[in-house]
């Protein structure tokens, strides 16, 4: 091979190696089609223990799911067995009542589903997810119609609509905002009685 053709041969062979090596070091390209990370740091965690709300648990879990897949700046996880909750959720005999929140990490409200209710014809997951609502700071909104999850018992007992409407969703998410409940908590129980 004449000396001019193997330089030839040598420079196109260093080149490809180059290019090969910037590609392999280059950053992926952006995904057009990716959504930014939510800013996991903005989403305040806060634990139940439902463990003395026996009769319970189908409605706690889904009153839990719904208000997680219904605002995205608090999240409800179930407490591990022996550590502190923020919502304590017990079973009485009596009606439904909460601790009135915004409850804040480290904080503790309380959850009572009573049976009361149930006797009467309402229906358990609409008691506990509105009971919840409570905790996360939302009053009454009685009367009101069964869209309104807090309307509670004044919708009447063929209501079944255990999910936050769109302003019960603005309000939780506006006390959670940023990551810190910014509403001071109230305190005062809700007895949902009629």
């Amino acid at each position: 091979m004449p000396h001019s053709l193997w330089l030839k041969a040598v420079g196109t062979a260093a080149a490809a190696t180059l290019a090969a090596a910037a590609a392999a070091n280059a950053a992926p390209a952006p995904n057009p089609d990716a959504t930014p990370a939510k800013n996991a740091a903005a989403v305040v965690t806060l634990r139940y223990d439902d463990s003395r709300a026996g009769g319970w648990e189908a409605a706690v879990t889904a009153g839990v799911a719904s208000w997680n897949q219904n605002v995205s700046n608090v999240r409800l996880v179930e407490a591990a067995p022996g550590t502190r909750a923020e919502i304590q959720i017990v079973a009485t005999s009596g009606w439904p009542q909460a601790t009135l929140g915004p409850v804040r990490p480290g904080g503790q409200v309380r959850v009572e589903l009573g049976s009361q209710a149930v006797s009467q014809g309402h229906d358990k997951t609409r008691i506990a997810a509105h009971e919840i609502g409570h905790s996360l700071g939302l009053p009454d909104t009685k009367p009101g119609p069964c869209s309104q999850l807090m309307s509670g018992s004044s919708a009447g007992t063929s209501c079944r609509n255990a999910v936050p409407n769109t302003a019960e969703r603005a309000r939780v998410e506006s006390a959670y905002a940023n990551g810190l409940a910014r509403l001071p908590a109230d305190g005062r129980t809700l007895v949902d009685a009629p």
